[in-house]
This record gives C-alpha cells, sequence and structure tokens, in this order.
C-alpha cells in the first residue's frame, strides 16, 4: 500500500484515463479542474472508485461516497488519505 501522493495521483489519473468518460483528456486536467465539468457523471464515479480501490487496496468509506470526494484529483487525493487512516 503506497502512501505516496504522487502515486496516487497517478492512481487516479489512470483511473479517470480508463473509466472516467470524460470530455477531455486527462492529461489536460490540473489536479483542482472540476472533473464533473469536464464530463464526469455519477455512473462513471462508481467504475473509477472501484479502479482506485483496487490498484490502491484502499477502500472509501460509506460517508465519503458523495459528489464531492469525485469532484476533482486533489479531492481524490484527499479522500484516499481519509480512508488510509480508517484501516
Amino acid at each position: 500500500m503506497s502512501n505516496n501522493t504522487y502515486e496516487d495521483r497517478l492512481a487516479i489519473r489512470e483511473a479517470l484515463k480508463q473509466f472516467g468518460r470524460l470530455n477531455k483528456p486527462v492529461a489536460e486536467l490540473t489536479d483542482d479542474s472540476d472533473l464533473f465539468g469536464a464530463g464526469f457523471t455519477s455512473h462513471a464515479t462508481v467504475n473509477v472508485m472501484l479502479a482506485i480501490e483496487d490498484a490502491l487496496d484502499i477502500e472509501f468509506p460509506d460517508e465519503l461516497l458523495n459528489r464531492s470526494t469525485f469532484v476533482s484529483i486533489e479531492a481524490l487525493a484527499g479522500a484516499i488519505q481519509l480512508s488510509r487512516g480508517q484501516q
């Protein structure tokens, strides 16, 4: 399990690339870009979440399963850190 936020962000970006169904390339997004503004949908959040959980061997707690967790790469990275603290 990685505690490296750089590795976390790489995993997030890879999951977004594979499952995010965004209307712009992930490489063009900054860490604080609005993912929903880039075409992210609630359906896609589930697939991205599962990919991140698998890649980083974590599980998002129920209280983090809301829109604000998935609004940006930065928010997801913070949620990953919180998830690690609860394991």
